[in-house]
């Protein structure tokens, strides 16, 4: 049998199981484009395009986007992060903490980046995105899947020394730790009878 184009980057989504695997990346941020609030209940947003620039996952997010045949194939390596509306609530107390673990997380991730209050210039600067596993509900399947969940220094991946995500469980999915989904089911130790 003949090698065929993409069998290197196929076996590593088959390894794991098509979906990036939590910890944290090194990553390059592509795009970025400031989305304001279409409900005035809702915060304005930065959306963010990346991908992963080192170790065995680099290229991660173009190579699922150039293996997926669908025609409404979309980017999946994105982040938004909400701007403050500085209206004082607690939620907005929040907003502001997540928005300057960002603004720090690119000062120090790119030498002689100060935070000057234009979004536009994070495109093509690096930065530690540490995803993590979110199990939710979908036409009443559990589903688990990678997400980016915060920022943090690329110092701190290269060290290993990056804050781990806790799994998120959404939308009544139980709460399994990341236990496998789908058709299969755990058979308790030492039962002799298979399930098939």
């Amino acid at each position: 049998m003949k090698q065929f184009n993409g069998y290197k980057e196929a076996k590593a989504a088959a390894k794991s199981g098509g979906r990036l695997p939590e910890g944290a990346y090194i990553c390059r941020i592509l795009k970025v484009e400031y989305k304001p609030a279409e409900n005035h209940d809702w915060s304005d947003q930065i959306e963010m395009m990346f991908d992963i620039t080192e170790g065995e996952q680099k290229d991660f997010f173009k190579t699922q986007y150039q293996n997926n045949a669908n025609d409404d194939k979309k980017w999946k390596g994105r982040v938004s992060v909400y701007v403050p509306k500085d209206d004082g609530s607690e939620k907005d107390t929040w907003t502001k903490n997540a928005f300057a673990k960002w603004t720090d997380s690119f000062e120090e991730s790119n030498d002689g980046y100060i935070w000057d209050w234009d979004e536009a210039k994070w495109k093509n600067k690096l930065i530690g995105i540490v995803f993590g596993t979110t199990g939710t509900v979908i036409n009443g399947k559990e589903v688990l899947y990678t997400e980016a969940r915060f920022p943090c220094a690329v110092a701190l991946v290269k060290d290993g020394k990056a804050p781990k995500a806790k799994f998120k469980a959404k939308n009544g999915y139980g709460d399994k730790k990341a236990a496998p989904s789908g058709d299969w089911m755990e058979v308790p130790e030492g039962d002799p009878e298979l399930p098939f």
